[in-house]
């Protein structure tokens, strides 16, 4: 899980990974890049698997927000934090205790009522 930094939106919470879609991105590219960028780790897209999602209907004519979340298996690669928040590893039970944004809470349930590691 990664820690919002502070001076960013919902600093402080805890959350899954990720980014936004570039253009000429699939969300599965999207992710490899993000998790590289962020915290120095390689995944190959075709080892993801897709594992729920969740949408925040948009207001005030504000596009809407879609999160997708995926799997992978992790080759046990260092991984750093390199844009300022923190990364830590924490249990499914650990994960439900955490503070979080509302759409990382809606993708926790997903992944664990599915039985996902």
């Amino acid at each position: 899980m990664h820690r919002r930094p502070a001076g960013k939106h919902h600093a402080g919470l805890w959350e899954f990974p990720g980014g936004k879609v570039e253009s000429g991105e699939t969300p599965a590219q999207a992710l490899v890049r993000e998790i590289e960028e962020e915290a120095t780790l390689k995944l190959d897209p075709v080892d993801l698997e897709p594992a729920g999602f969740a949408e925040e209907p948009s207001r005030f004519g504000a596009k809407p927000i879609v999160i997708l979340l995926y799997t992978s298996e992790w080759d046990g690669s260092e991984i750093r934090s390199c844009e300022g928040g923190k990364l830590s590893w924490f249990s499914p039970d650990a994960i439900k205790e955490l503070a979080k944004p509302p759409l990382d809470i809606a993708l926790a349930a997903q992944l664990f009522e599915k039985g996902s590691p």
